[in-house]
């Protein structure tokens, strides 16, 4: 489904393209910004959600601006690869990219500091929104809840959507708190663990509410908990992990940078399109279809939410001893 609206949504920027009065200059010439395309890269495949997001955005961002938006795929590395090529672009506007937190403040924990990617590396144009992690189960399987899990008495192969990520991070939580033996099974996005999940080649996963929602509507999957600080509205029934006893709050969030040392007019004038672009129905519409929290804040509070994750995370997994990964 997912693949499918990314694909709409890619065809609807390639129609604004060939509208009157949308400029598709390749490369920004002289006079006011912009005045050529501007590019949109994703560090994920199409279809899932950062991909989703980015091209809503710049469908959007295209009509604000009068400019032909496309998006490019550069997957690989949870994000690392595509925001060390931004990182090293030129710093004018005209290639910029939605990024996630955890590629910030969960990833570095995971990687030598040499592998690690740097905020201050980049230049923060402002908030987009939050997706929340849930706990999911077969809907076949007896488990309804982690203290289930704990009853089993066996240990759990939990899927994540790779080593890195806030699927990893919370479940390891979870299951450290909850002192339930398990063993962490990788996969490259949420869709390629629901999958596993849903063949029983693992016992339950973590994966993004929206990735999953359809399968949870179906009754193929059973949510055991979700990540979130309070319960969320698309999954109002469904417990936190706090409510079950365990302090685990992680979530998604992700924000629109550039390459650092982009003029301030430039970003400003960037904002302002996606500010333009959030507060239509259309966009709106779109947060509730995916499951989206929209947290729109400016780049201070941007860069305060992230210090804040930053700083948790790392005390978590020193005060329960867990690494995530191989330094």
């Amino acid at each position: 489904m997912r693949l499918i609206q990314a694909a709409a949504v890619t065809a609807a920027v390639g129609l604004l393209t060939g509208c009157g009065g949308v400029k598709t200059t390749a490369t920004g010439g002289e006079g006011d910004f912009p005045t050529g395309n501007i590019q949109m890269t994703v560090g994920a495949a199409p279809g899932g959600s950062t991909d989703l997001i980015t091209r809503a955005i710049a469908e959007g961002v295209s009509k604000e601006l009068g400019v032909s938006v496309p998006v490019v795929n550069k997957p690989g590395a949870n994000g690392a690869l595509n925001a060390k090529e931004l990182q090293s672009a030129k710093p004018d506007g005209y290639k910029i990219a939605v990024q996630n937190a955890s590629l910030f403040t969960i990833t570095p924990l995971a990687v030598s500091a040499n592998e690690a990617v740097k905020l201050d590396d980049f230049d923060l144009i402002g908030g987009i929104s939050q997706d929340d992690y849930v706990l999911l189960a077969p809907a076949a399987s007896a488990v309804k809840s982690i203290a289930d899990l704990k009853k089993s008495g066996k240990n759990i192969k939990y899927g994540t959507t790779g080593v890195g990520t806030g699927a990893q991070l919370a479940s390891a939580l979870a299951f450290k708190q909850a002192a339930i033996p398990a063993t962490d099974v990788p996969f490259d996005g949420g869709a390629p663990a629901l999958t596993a999940l849903l063949g029983s080649q693992i016992d339950v996963a973590t994966i993004q509410v929206g990735d999953s929602i359809a399968q949870i509507k179906a009754k193929k999957v059973v949510p055991l908990a979700v990540f979130s600080a309070e319960r969320i509205k698309f999954l109002p029934e469904v417990p936190t992990a706090k409510e079950q006893g365990y302090d685990v709050v992680v979530s998604q969030y992700r924000f629109l940078t550039a390459p650092k040392g982009t003029p301030d007019a430039v970003k400003t004038k960037l904002l302002d399109a996606a500010k333009k672009t959030f507060a239509t129905e259309a966009y709106k519409k779109f947060n509730d279809d995916h499951c989206l929290t929209p947290i729109e804040g400016t780049p201070d509070e941007v860069r305060k939410i992230l210090d804040e994750y930053a700083t948790k995370y790392k005390a978590q997994l020193d005060q329960y001893q867990i690494s995530l990964g191989q330094k």
